[in-house]
């Protein structure tokens, strides 16, 4: 992203709020374990797949656990690639839940039936990890298009299984699963596709979630690649600003949590991890000089991707924002 794309959606934001955009606290640090990937999704904006050998070591992750004590976080999220695929994955959540944090685990389903990682939702229920799955739409071709041939079965079968050991049914077992559109548009009202949801899921399979979060799609990494191809990346672009909603910047993301890479670089988003923005403006962008106050309040560096955030209804982790 160039200058003067990055000035575009902050003076965005100063026209709404009077100054740049700032982070206000951190409430959440999501660590991205890896880019290795069973998968090789064409909407992921990390390019993860099974090719990909970059994985955090340990003393990274011990790092991540100092950090989170020091901020008294709300919230580990751990991501990759497939961050099951990290030999480190079982250790670093025995480690997350013995000093007391919460830990949320952001998988593709389809690993969890793996061969050689079948004990792995058994874990992970056994120390109360919750679960946000990717399941990009209810109907079997659109999610075979986006993930490959089978993917929608496989994930069927591995949210049975989860079921099974109490997610989605259970208050301490939540299973938050996620929608993104399968082409350049937004998504659609996160409560109506939720039920949606419930309903096609609970009916074809007797699959039970605990809620839908509805993410729009990034115009970086792979997706864009596939929008080039097309021609569509300017409409797209133009889209998202259009649908510029100033209801959404409260929610952002990257004002209340900081997201770290497998090298231990810091950035503002998961999404400015994927493209190699770390944080700026004299934050410290290392786990190794982590400090908390800087990072706190830092000014956050943005791109004109960050649209994708504030387009409609918005887009954060957590699925919708207003």
């Amino acid at each position: 992203m160039d200058n003067e794309e990055r000035i575009s959606f902050d003076e965005r934001v100063r026209s709404v709020e009077g100054h740049w955009p700032h982070s206000v606290e951190i409430d959440a640090i999501q660590v991205n374990v890896g880019r290795t990937c069973n998968q090789r999704c064409v909407h992921c904006h990390l390019a993860a797949g099974p090719d990909r050998t970059e994985q955090m070591d340990w003393e990274t992750m011990e790092r991540v656990l100092a950090a989170a004590r020091r901020t008294r976080c709300r919230l580990i999220d751990i991501t990759g690639g497939a961050p099951e695929m990290n030999p480190r994955f079982r250790p670093f959540i025995r480690a997350a839940r013995a000093a007391g944090f919460p830990a949320q685990v952001r998988t593709n389903l389809t690993v969890l039936l793996a061969p050689g990682h079948e004990e792995l939702a058994p874990f992970m229920a056994e120390h109360g990890v919750w679960l946000v799955a990717s399941m990009p739409c209810y109907l079997e071709e659109n999610v075979d298009a986006q993930r490959g041939r089978g993917a929608y079965e496989t994930s069927v079968k591995a949210l049975q299984a989860l079921n099974r050991l109490g997610y989605g049914i259970r208050p301490d077992l939540p299973l938050d699963l996620v929608y993104n559109p399968l082409g350049p548009v937004l998504p659609p009202s996160q409560p109506a596709l939720e039920e949606d949801y419930r309903r096609e899921l609970g009916r074809r399979f007797g699959i039970r979630l605990t809620h839908l979060r509805t993410i729009t799609n990034m115009p970086i990494g792979r997706f864009l690649n596939e929008l080039r191809r097309r021609n569509k990346d300017k409409e797209y672009l133009a889209l998202l600003e259009a649908h510029f909603n100033p209801a959404t910047l409260d929610g952002l993301m990257c004002r209340r949590l900081i997201s770290i890479d497998w090298d231990g670089r810091i950035h503002d988003c998961d999404f400015n991890l994927a493209l190699g923005m770390p944080v700026n403006h004299g934050a410290p962008s290392h786990i190794r000089d982590f400090a908390p106050e800087p990072l706190a309040c830092r000014r956050i560096v943005t791109g004109r991707h960050c649209f994708g955030c504030t387009a409609g209804s918005g887009s954060s982790c957590s699925g919708a924002i207003t």
